[in-house]
């Protein structure tokens, strides 16, 4: 003999699968954003004007590897902080600037960098310890499993310049969405 299920038999299943479904939705937020993306937000002004104050980042850390012109999320041990700069160079890579042409040479060719708005570089920005009087350059040889990074907003960045390679390590993931500014709008970082 079949049973007859009333009303409150289907509003009880009709909520335990919109409760199932929430439930899954939910698990997928906390995994997709525990092991595929992260947010960060943009903190100074070291990469205007590519990224500005309070800007909200999805970045991306799973399998990354890095690559020159990245934007990356760093946690920092020689800031003490979490940082945002740009990729310049990868491990073996040389870096060469010449703060009057205000120009970044990497093994010889100069970096093609339309989101950098200064035509020189202050010295005071600068390790003096890698000055090579020879060139009247700065240079920089990347080691294994470092990167070095500099801000879109040179003069007003603290970077690899003044304190040297990052370690692979420390690399949070690597920029791939603006989410919400008040500033520019939303959507990829180049």
């Amino acid at each position: 003999m079949r049973k007859k299920h009333g009303k409150h038999d289907h509003a009880l299943e009709a909520f335990l699968d919109w409760s199932e479904s929430i439930v899954f939705a939910v698990f997928m937020v906390i995994f997709l954003f525990t092991f595929v993306f992260r947010v960060a937000v943009v903190h100074g002004v070291s990469m205007e004007s590519t990224l500005y104050e309070g800007d909200m980042l999805v970045i991306s850390h799973l399998f990354y590897v890095p690559e020159t012109k990245d934007i990356i999320v760093v946690n920092s041990s020689a800031m003490n902080e979490t940082i945002i700069k740009r990729v310049i160079a990868t491990t073996g890579q040389t870096v060469s600037i010449d703060c009057e042409e205000g120009a970044v040479y990497v093994d010889g060719d100069k970096l093609d960098e339309p989101y950098v708005s200064v035509d020189s570089f202050q010295q005071s920005s600068f390790d003096m310890s890698n000055y090579n009087s020879s060139t009247d350059r700065f240079d920089y040889k990347v080691p294994f499993g470092y990167v070095f990074v500099m801000g879109d907003n040179r003069d007003h960045s603290t970077d690899s310049r003044a304190f040297g390679f990052i370690p692979k390590s420390e690399i949070v993931g690597r920029v791939i969405f603006r989410a919400y500014s008040r500033t520019a709008g939303a959507g990829r970082v180049k």
